[in-house]
């Protein structure tokens, strides 16, 4: 099945790798410009912390390779480009679509896609994404308290093929990026606050030596989120949200 991107994107496509972020590592210094590598099997896919992320048959897969990613603080933003281009090409889901703090997608408020970001040497970015479009992890295959995991199809009775979902999303992410790069990280942001999942409620934050509690009040122009705790605000760069 072919897969059509856009003008000034290429394309690297595999039957099998252990997982398409490390076969960014290992081809970056090929690349001349943004790649998509695509893989229909990953025998060792990984999330966020090194965890176990599930992949089977339907499912989607990929990285996007960004050879020249902009400064460490530019290039992180790319989770809130990414998760937009996520929810643009899943037109279709309608409302039940929303974005969790700060890189899960979700979908009748179960997880159905992540994000992961690397960065790559000579300042390039591997930007990770794993779609649940056919079939969703069981329970006892996520971390406790973890947003129960659904599927586009289980949910919405949707059918897209990973090839299709590659189609749609390079597509989606071709204009978020443009977006960015020529109107910085305020469209981005006020588009993703627009989608945001629990944006005003209260929420748990996990850091790795304390974990917080309050409300979800804002993400700022650097992509921290904005807490409300009894002991005044917090701004958080990476933890883990808990609903």
């Amino acid at each position: 099945m072919s897969i059509n991107l856009p003008e000034g994107y290429g394309l690297i496509q595999l039957e099998s790798v252990d997982n398409t972020l490390d076969e960014a590592r290992r081809r970056v210094s090929s690349l001349a410009g943004p790649t998509w590598i695509f893989a229909r099997q990953q025998t060792k896919a990984r999330g966020r912390r090194g965890r176990a992320w599930h992949q089977p048959a339907g499912n989607f897969a990929a990285t996007l390779v960004l050879p020249n990613a902009g400064p460490p603080a530019q290039a992180a933003l790319r989770s809130f480009v990414t998760a937009l281009a996520l929810a643009d090409a899943l037109e279709g889901a309608g409302e039940a679509i929303s974005l969790k703090w700060p890189n899960d997608v979700l979908l009748n408020d179960g997880k159905l896609a992540g994000i992961l970001l690397e960065g790559l040497p000579a300042g390039g970015l591997a930007i990770g994404i794993g779609v649940n479009l056919a079939k969703a992890p069981g329970t006892n295959e996520v971390e406790e308290g973890a947003l129960r995991p659904v599927s586009l199809l289980g949910e919405t009775g949707m059918q897209l093929s990973p090839e299709d979902f590659l189609t749609r999303l390079a597509v989606t992410y071709a204009a978020r990026e443009a977006q960015f790069s020529t109107m910085g990280f305020t469209p981005i942001r006020t588009g993703w606050l627009a989608q945001a999942a629990k944006l005003g409620q209260e929420i748990r934050v996990r850091l790795p030596h304390e974990e917080l509690h309050g409300i979800f009040e804002d993400m700022d122009e650097d992509g921290q989120l904005v807490l409300s705790t009894a002991q005044g605000p917090r701004k958080i760069a990476a933890g883990d949200v808990f609903f």
